[in-house]
């Protein structure tokens, strides 16, 4: 099995310091490893409802690429 690339993950900040607080870099792997299972089991799915695989992991990329950060300062 891969290599986990959270465990692996120095988490920055915007202007590229590494986020040195414990907790909130707990947080945020559990997140991302919550929705890295969800991803799993969704994938698992289309492929056992014989859905592309090709086609499931791009629809993904696309949710990635559209979520919005609601804290963005333009």
């Amino acid at each position: 099995m891969s290599k986990d690339p959270l465990s692996e993950t120095v988490w920055l900040t915007p202007t590229g310091e590494a986020v040195s607080c414990v907790d909130k870099i707990k947080v945020l792997n559990e997140n991302l490893r919550e929705l890295r299972d969800m991803a799993q089991d969704a994938l698992e799915d289309a492929v056992l409802m014989g859905c592309d695989e090709a086609q499931f992991r791009r629809v993904v990329r696309a949710l990635v690429d559209g979520l919005v950060n609601p804290y963005r300062k333009d």
